[in-house]
């Protein structure tokens, strides 16, 4: 409690050095993330939100959101969340198959995965968000369309669904090493996902970004900012801030962050980003929504024309079925969608 209690007070007094960063922008999300913030008591959450709206103009109509896990979550919990001005969850099921959960070495089982939802929908909360991971080399495709059936079993408002990804220096990236895990094959992980955006859609669920999906009206907006490149602030060890200009990097270890905090020191790194950083970051995060990109903002935001660069590139993903030029606006096709993050990067400028 006493950590908790110190890290609540260093993130407050972060938010009073950090009170200026966003020039009076008025406030429309709030992300409470990277961790487990659940476990944080109505007064620690309280106490945070309190000194937000001191220093900050928040709208009235802010999407106030917290991440959870289906382990943390309680009828009492959630009432503490509610009762601390938390308006959305963010919850981290990630699977129903107890197979697949205790190979993924997470703290909740099936039992805790579906008990959690049934607990959020009898409470005051009518916006949340669910993760789903697809790819998994233990799994199956019929496994996969039971998750999917589980899930959506509880009309969540808000899908968020992400292919499994195996880093170097995680116990999955260790046991690949060794030869105890393969990796998800290309194909397996894109019939996957083919089969997550077909069953969605077709029981009415909006697919706004690649790895997105939401009921009519509950798009993110703490996620549609991020894609729309609007400044945000980052608080706490990790977290990242951006102005449009610039990217912060607050220290990652906890003890140094508390310890900078009360000598009055902000402990972050910063970046400039280019004018090409910059247009190489609004075709990544652009091309993954169904907005798509668009030439009209890169033309007049950045004297970029689009066009007279990339016109090749574009006729050949058009003759592939990976894109549409709609209205000055480049939208990926669903199979376009597979490839996002390399087609952007294939227009990459460079420095």
């Amino acid at each position: 409690m006493a950590l908790k209690d110190e890290m609540a007070n260093s993130i407050c007094e972060e938010i009073k050095l950090q009170k200026d960063y966003l020039e009076n922008e008025k406030i429309t999300s709030i992300y409470f993330g990277g961790g487990t913030p659940s476990l944080l008591s109505e007064k620690q959450l309280c106490k945070i939100m309190d000194t937000l709206y001191r220093y900050f103009a928040i709208s009235k109509q802010s999407e106030i959101t917290i991440e959870a896990n289906p382990d943390d979550i309680t009828p009492k919990k959630l009432a503490d969340l509610y009762l601390a001005g938390i308006n959305r969850l963010s919850v981290g099921v990630q699977s129903f198959d107890e197979k697949v959960l205790k190979w993924m070495n997470r703290a909740h089982d099936a039992t805790h995965a579906h008990q959690c939802l049934k607990w959020i929908n009898d409470s005051s909360f009518k916006n949340y968000s669910v993760d789903l991971i697809y790819g998994i080399p233990i799994s199956t495709h019929a496994k996969w369309a039971e998750d999917l059936k589980n899930l959506t079993k509880y009309h969540p408002p808000h899908i968020s669904s992400y292919c499994l990804t195996i880093e170097p220096n995680t116990v999955f990236g260790k046991w690949q090493k060794k030869g105890d895990l393969s990796e998800a094959s290309e194909d397996y992980a894109a019939e996957q996902f083919m089969e997550l955006t077909n069953y969605l859609s077709a029981i009415g669920y909006q697919h706004y970004e690649v790895s997105n999906f939401c009921l009519p009206t509950f798009e993110s907006k703490h996620n549609s900012s991020y894609w729309q490149q609007k400044p945000y602030l980052g608080l706490g060890p990790g977290a990242h801030s951006y102005n449009g200009f610039s990217r912060q990097f607050n220290i990652a270890n906890n003890a140094l962050f508390i310890r900078s905090i009360k000598e009055g020191k902000l402990p972050f790194e910063k970046e400039i980003l280019s004018r090409n950083d910059q247009i190489n970051e609004y075709l990544m995060t652009s091309l993954r929504t169904s907005e798509g990109c668009d030439l009209d903002y890169l033309q007049h935001k950045y004297n970029y024309n689009f066009q007279e660069e990339n016109s090749s590139t574009i006729n050949q993903w058009r003759k592939q079925g990976l894109c549409e030029v709609n209205q000055q606006k480049i939208i990926l096709t669903p199979e376009g969608k597979l490839l996002a993050d390399k087609l952007a990067a294939d227009l990459f400028l460079v420095d």
